[in-house]
């Protein structure tokens, strides 16, 4: 976790109530959410379901109506509270929460002002928007993989489920262990090894919607291994049972 004040902005026409826990959970890992937003038309029955984890989750409503058919009143709200935020200085990050590209400009518009930009959305959003984010993470594998951990807290036997999540929204293709070949070779020191903590880190500026859950993994290095295209060095770090771990392409 680090000390990043963040500032999360929900569009509730475009994302699911169901995981609202379990994102916000992962929004605290990458900072403190000071301030947390929700913009809807709320006289409309499509966004009820969330009215009744708005006040368990300390979110403030916006309201915007919806004075004309056509474009997205929610989506204008968001972006000029958005830049009022930002030029409060209150805050040293953006999560934004939606499926669609109407947010592309104000990423990337927040990321010139040096704002670190975390998008959260369904996995049908559109490329333009995931890739204006520093980093994207899809609201269909927050829930797999917080089940998942709960279930090993409880039953630590079941060793195949080990750092595997529940239901993978992607496949380790020949485009994903080129993604990791490439970046491990571009982090390699002159003898080949590539330290294993730097790595997610730098393909995540490659790919920002880079996530080991998206492919059933809870951390990087069992997806590492699944490949079987890397060697695996676990060195002693001198402090206590700290291993540092470097990889390399076979």
């Amino acid at each position: 976790m680090t000390d990043d004040k963040l500032a999360v902005l929900i569009d509730a026409d475009n994302v699911p109530y169901s995981n609202v826990k379990e994102m916000l959970e992962e929004i605290s890992k990458n900072g403190t959410p000071t301030i947390k937003r929700i913009y809807a038309d709320w006289t409309k029955p499509t966004v009820s379901g969330w009215k009744n984890v708005l006040l368990e989750n300390a979110i403030t409503p916006i309201q915007q109506y919806s004075y004309t058919t056509g474009k997205n009143a929610t989506d204008s709200a968001m972006i000029i509270d958005a830049m009022d935020i930002l030029y409060s200085e209150k805050v040293n990050g953006f999560c934004i929460v939606s499926s669609d590209s109407d947010f592309t400009k104000l990423a990337t518009r927040l990321r010139e002002a040096g704002m670190k930009v975390i998008g959260f959305g369904e996995k049908k959003t559109p490329k333009p928007f995931i890739a204006a984010c520093d980093k994207f993470i899809y609201l269909e594998i927050l829930k797999a993989s917080q089940h998942t951990s709960s279930e090993q807290s409880l039953t630590p036997s079941k060793k195949t489920r080990k750092n595997k999540t529940e239901e993978p929204i992607s496949k380790v293709d020949k485009e994903t262990i080129r993604i990791l070949t490439d970046s491990v070779n571009d982090l390699a020191d002159e003898t080949g090894w590539t330290f294993l903590a730097h790595l997610g880190s730098y393909i995540l500026k490659k790919k920002p919607d880079f996530d080991p859950r998206n492919y059933g993994f809870l951390k990087l290095l069992p997806l590492i291994k699944d490949t079987k295209k890397f060697i695996i060095d676990e060195r002693e770090a001198g402090v206590g049972n700290v291993k540092h771990i470097y990889i390399k392409e076979k």
